[in-house]
Order: structure tokens, then sequence, then C-alpha cells
């Protein structure tokens, strides 16, 4: 009984010292620092590019640089941030990540579904929203609070016993057996973030309600009931998009050109 008050104690204090607010107000516990996700991003980033065949194609390159430029150039200069590192896999996947410390990635399966520069700005935006908001931070404060047996200064260092939940927790999970999936209040909020940046960076808001159609179309329509999953449904997600749409002020930016690469 003692040491279970000692753990709850523990606990409390942890989550009172470590209560802060996101980007958009939402309140969140985080426990690591920003170093230590940093760090951890960058060794997870340099085992993706060791694992994963990364594309020599110029023309996608430079697309998805384009593309990715516009939208981090609204985030200003950072002290002590060396800018963010762009990596193109050549895999089939339709997907794209990023991580803490700056570290992006974009399978050429995605640009099947992301029709233009626009909807590809709506991916990256959101997968940036996510490091911006550090939500992998806290989705790995909530396990380490959920397991308080293991040792917090541990999970960030990148030691092989919490590799896996390291991960897990940087959202590259699947590729490793096990995923901390986002909730929904953190994929609606990097939706909402990645909006804004787009819309600021000049790229067409109203093409991320287009993108999230090509999506349920790559789907198959088979996405289970929402209430089954921790992603919001498509449905949502679109009607969630359109109304932060209406709500944004006219952007004055120049629009980018960044051309596609032919696709076969």
């Amino acid at each position: 009984m003692h040491t279970f008050r000692l753990s709850v104690m523990i606990a409390t204090s942890l989550f009172i010292a470590a209560c802060s607010n996101s980007p958009t107000g939402r309140q969140q516990v985080l426990l690591f620092s920003e170093q230590d996700m940093s760090t951890l991003g960058a060794q997870s980033f340099e085992q993706m590019k060791e694992k994963e065949k990364i594309s020599s194609d110029n023309q996608v390159n430079r697309y998805v640089q384009c593309v990715t430029r516009a939208l981090t150039a609204q985030l200003g200069h950072q002290d002590g941030f060396p800018g963010w590192e762009v990596v193109v896999f050549d895999s089939e996947q339709v997907n794209a990540f990023a991580l803490p410390g700056g570290k992006i990635g974009v399978y050429t399966g995605l640009l099947d579904v992301a029709k233009n520069q626009d909807q590809l700005a709506t991916v990256i935006g959101h997968e940036i929203g996510h490091v911006l908001a550090k939500h992998s931070n806290e989705r790995l404060s909530r396990s380490q609070l959920a397991n308080l047996g293991l040792q917090i200064s541990s999970v960030a260092l990148g030691g092989t016993e919490y590799q896996e939940m390291a991960m897990a927790g940087l959202g590259l999970g699947l590729q490793y057996g096990v995923l901390m999936p986002y909730g929904r209040a953190q994929e609606s909020e990097s939706d909402i973030i990645g909006l804004r940046m787009m819309s600021q960076a000049g790229f067409d808001p109203r093409e991320s309600v287009t993108l999230w159609q090509n999506m349920s179309k790559a789907s198959g329509g088979n996405q289970p009931p929402e209430i089954l999953s921790t992603h919001p449904a498509h449905a949502t997600r679109i009607d969630d998009l359109r109304a932060e749409i209406n709500r944004l002020p006219p952007s004055t930016a120049k629009r980018p050109n960044c051309p596609a690469p032919a696709r076969s």
C-alpha cells in the first residue's frame, strides 16, 4: 500500500509540474524536454533512412521540397533549430510523417492520392502540426504515467529496452509491430494547425477537403466506424475542415508554384 501511495504521489506531482497548453489551447501533460524529443526524433529518422529505400527521382524530390519549404517558411527562424530535413521514401505506402527535431518523411505512394501541391501541403502541414503541438511528447508522457515502473529519463534516450515504446510514441510503430496512435483530439488539432499553415503559405485550403475525399476513396470505404477508431471518420474530418476554412482570414501570400511530377 505504501508503494502504491508513493506511486500516486509521484504521478500527481509529475502531472502538475508538466501541464501546459497546446497551440489551440488544449491542456497537455509533457514530461520530456525538447532536447530529449529532438534527439529521439533524429535517432529514429536515421533508422528510417537505413530501413527504407530513398527516392532518387529528382522531380519528385524537388516537388516535395518545394511544398515543404513554402510551409515551413511560415514558422520563421528559431534559435538553435538546424532547419527541416525532408526525405522522400520510394514506397507505395500512402503515408508521411514528421518527427521532433525537424525531420519529415514522405512516401511516394502519397502522390497517387494527394493529386496537387495543395493536397500534398494538406498532408505535410498536418504532420508538421503534430510536431508543433508536441503530440509525440504527449503520447509518451501518457504512456509513462501509465507505467510508473519505467525510468522516465530513459525513454527518450533510445536504449534498446525502451526503443519499441519510443518508436511507437513517435508514430513509427507500424514498422516495429506496435503503434501508439494519435488520439482524435490530436488528429483534429493537427488538421487545424496544418490548415492555417497552408493558407498562410498561399496554398488553397479548400483542397484539404478534396484530399480527404481522395483518402476515403483510396481506403475503399472500409474505414471502421468512428467509435472504433482513434482517428476521426472521413465525413467528420471533412465537416470540421469546412467549418475551419470558413473561419480562416483571407491569405495575402503569393501562391507557391511547385510543379507536380508526372505519375504513371
